[in-house]
């Protein structure tokens, strides 16, 4: 696992230093821990540190990236980046593409490698003439993507003020979702990036789609995977039950007679509705009665006396040899 860096006390500036400080700091440290010049005997090790540091701290996006995730910690510490922590982060795919360093740490690997993929997925599009397109990520529901949605969402941008200090900015957007979307998917908004030279028209606003977890259903491409809860008889008996899709609709499901927990059931064109719509996988989960109920204690006590030759063990053995001997 990573440990943190703490990039400021590696240059030796506090967190609130200003763009000038931290470029005096790397120059001091530079002259003291270049190899070429340094009698220091770990003058390579630290000076790869120092040059990590100000890669990270000269650039206003990567600082502020770094400024999110870095309060309260503790040069060290195991270091994981928390869940979404970039979502709603806005910056140009310049900034994270690959630093020319030698050898940078796992930490700045870990911190800045996601990014940096996406943004080379995403590309800089900008051209001469227009302003710098930028990209975000944002986190939907699942029922957004089902049905399609009009979406409010906050973007965070670091500014350099007039004093030479990062600081985050916020704006506000309507944002169209299209129904069918997927994740990793790109909504384009139109002049909504960087601002563009002079007159010059503003870049684009990549929006990368991502999906929060939901309790109750997985997507695999475009197609929804979730379990089917059943009755016992629903399963031997065969049945048709009602299952309620991230949109709020209700879809009829049909289980087959002898239907067993983990068996899966195929819905073709129910999953995602994206072109072409994905498929809904359903697996097999029998609920038991509580044996607590007496009247379902009652049907248990009789099934035991009335079927005494049924060994579950032994019939699970057999549906497993008969299911190896078909595939």
């Amino acid at each position: 696992m990573a440990q943190f860096k703490d990039y400021y006390r590696v240059l030796g500036v506090p967190r609130d230093a200003t763009a000038d400080q931290i470029k005096q700091a790397y120059r001091r440290l530079a002259r003291k821990y270049h190899p070429d010049v340094s009698r220091e005997p770990d003058a390579a090790t630290r000076m790869s540190e120092v040059n990590e540091a100000y890669a990270v701290l000269s650039d206003p996006q990567r600082r502020a990236a770094y400024d999110a995730v870095g309060a309260g910690r503790r040069a060290g510490e195991p270091f994981t980046p928390p869940p979404d922590w970039d979502a709603g982060f806005e910056f140009s795919p310049d900034s994270f593409e690959e630093v020319d360093l030698h050898d940078v740490s796992d930490f700045f690997a870990e911190l800045f490698g996601r990014m940096g993929a996406r943004s080379r997925a995403a590309g800089a599009r900008a051209s001469v003439g227009r302003g710098e397109d930028h990209h975000a990520r944002i986190v939907l529901d699942l029922a957004d993507a089902w049905l399609g949605a009009q979406k409010e969402i906050t973007l965070r941008s670091p500014q350099v003020d007039a004093d030479g200090r990062v600081r985050l900015t916020t704006r506000t957007l309507q944002v169209q979702i299209p129904r069918g979307v997927r994740p990793g998917q790109l909504i384009r908004l139109a002049g909504q990036g960087g601002a563009g030279p002079g007159a010059a028209a503003p870049g684009d606003l990549y929006l990368e789609v991502q999906f929060r977890p939901d309790p109750r259903f997985r997507l695999d491409g475009n197609t929804l995977i979730t379990e089917l809860p059943v009755a016992p008889w629903e399963a031997a008996l065969g049945a048709v039950v009602p299952l309620s899709l991230p949109g709020g609709q209700t879809l009829r499901v049909r289980v087959p007679a002898g239907a067993q927990s983990g068996q899966h059931l195929t819905v073709r064109g129910q999953g995602l509705p994206s072109q072409p719509p994905g498929d809904l996988e359903l697996i097999v989960r029998v609920i038991l009665p509580s044996a607590h109920h007496p009247k379902a204690r009652e049907l248990y006590e009789q099934m035991a006396a009335a079927l005494p030759q049924f060994d579950a063990r032994r019939q699970a053995a057999a549906d497993a040899e008969s299911g190896g001997a078909r595939s």
